[in-house]
């Protein structure tokens, strides 16, 4: 009975939830057939006592995305409604989205709880990857040195290498409640960088070459050898690469700024993800690719490659990125920068129309009639899971009212991104009143009035 209130729903608001039905097939499963646990599953189903126990909050987690679907599906073919409710249509809405938001905000809970457990096993796998890629060069020092004999810069090379992954190493074990390496990368949203990251591999490729360069120096022998090293650290030679450096490096302050403001402005909305993903680089907070962050990863990895190539070759000097090439990463990181400034942008109510079922005559607006908000934005980017959906708030005069999900087979059908549907309640005094939504993200849309009659 539930199901049928808001079939009227625009098709784009239903499928905004789809992608959190594809997630745990699998999990939905377990869940129908008892979510019994099979031989040697132990204590580690998502409720041990174990403390931070990895195993535990994966399980809690799958266990109760797997029962929230479940139970969504089940409310959206019209099954179990308890027969208190069942008679009225706005009585069974209410518990249904009443019960729907209980049972996400455990999903929300348990997932939180995952991605700490997540974020605290990465300090290692961060450290080991370090550590395989001194491996790495070591192999590929000693297959080129075949032939043409090892040399005072290869050894500087391996040793500059070395220092910095123990430097990084230490700076995981210190952040490894924090996703170790990685922690000054992720962002204040939980989510890996795209500005952070292209900087941070700029300051550490620097690092290793200025490294080289000392090893280099410490070895050499004579007058000419050490003088000539120095002059390798003039800015003629590194001009390029010392402005590709500080571009990236202020872009990823300055992006961090734009940001911030723009959310306190009300003009970027943004909600915190669980954990942080590597999709993240390239992606938006919707998990949709970005156009601006991904030329901006792949010509700075390209940069950064060619600058490796030229260190390989003169390990005497810094990296003598040509102007060409610095140019484009100008170029690109000016667009990144662009692309920060007009992403995102406040919701805003467009029109309010009563909500009319088929058959209903023609009326005005009055208390316990259903309004149709109409506009854009309603749904900030990464929140259409089910606990940031049952966030969403309108406000019709003084009376503030919870926005009901409505289940549909894979998703909800409300609220949507450009339409969402609620009744007016009986407290809201007829006469003339301002209607405005408050999204999960805290933002607030323009005041929008309409007229209650009795």
């Amino acid at each position: 009975m539930a199901t049928g209130v808001f079939s009227g729903l625009s098709e784009a608001a239903i499928r905004s939830g789809r992608g959190e039905g594809r997630a745990s097939d699998v999990a939905v499963q377990d869940a129908r057939q008892g979510a019994s646990p099979g031989p040697g599953a132990g204590s580690h189903e998502g409720g041990c006592a174990c403390g931070d126990c990895p195993h535990g909050a994966r399980e809690g987690h799958r266990r109760a995305v797997a029962a929230f679907l479940v139970k969504r599906d089940e409310f959206a073919a019209g099954q179990g409604l308890p027969a208190a409710v069942a008679h009225s249509v706005s009585a069974s809405r209410q518990w249904v989205s009443e019960e729907l938001t209980q049972s996400a905000e455990l999903v929300a809970e348990r997932g939180r709880a995952e991605g700490e457990a997540w974020l605290g096993r990465l300090w290692l796998r961060t450290a080991v990857t370090v550590w395989a890629v001194v491996v790495a060069l070591l192999l590929a020092q000693s297959l080129t040195a075949v032939g043409a004999g090892w040399t005072a810069a290869r050894t500087a090379g391996l040793l500059a290498a070395l220092v910095v992954a123990g430097a990084l190493t230490a700076a995981s074990w210190f952040h490894r409640a924090r996703g170790g390496a990685l922690a000054p990368v992720i962002g204040e949203d939980n989510r890996l960088s795209t500005s952070r990251a292209v900087a941070a591999a700029w300051v550490l490729f620097v690092a290793y070459a200025v490294l080289v360069l000392v090893g280099r120096l410490a070895a050499a022998s004579g007058h000419a050898e050490r003088d000539a090293l120095i002059a390798g650290l003039d800015l003629a030679r590194g001009a390029g690469t010392v402005t590709v450096l500080a571009v990236v490096c202020g872009i990823a302050v300055l992006v961090r700024r734009v940001v911030g403001l723009r959310v306190l402005g009300q003009r970027l909305q943004k909600v915190r993800a669980h954990r942080p993903r590597a999709a993240d680089l390239l992606t938006d907070d919707a998990g949709r690719g970005a156009f601006a962050d991904i030329q901006y990863a792949v010509i700075c990895a390209v940069a950064l490659a060619f600058a490796a190539v030229r260190l390989g070759r003169r390990p005497d000097q810094l990296p003598d990125l040509p102007w060409g090439l610095a140019v484009v990463v100008l170029v690109s990181a000016a667009t990144y920068l662009a692309g920060k400034y007009a992403e995102g942008g406040r919701p805003v109510i467009l029109s309010v129309v009563r909500s009319r079922e088929a058959g209903d005559l023609d009326a005005p607006i009055r208390t316990g009639d259903d309004i149709e908000i109409r506009g854009a934005g309603f749904v900030p980017p990464g929140a259409q899971t089910a606990d940031r959906l049952s966030r969403m708030v309108v406000r019709i005069g003084p009376v503030h009212v919870h926005v009901p999900l409505v289940p549909v087979t894979g998703g909800f059908s409300n609220p949507g991104d450009d339409v969402l549907t609620v009744p007016v309640p009986a407290d809201v005094e007829p006469g003339r009143l301002e209607v405005q939504v408050v999204t999960a993200a805290g933002v607030e849309t323009n005041r929008y009035t309409i007229d209650v009659t009795d």
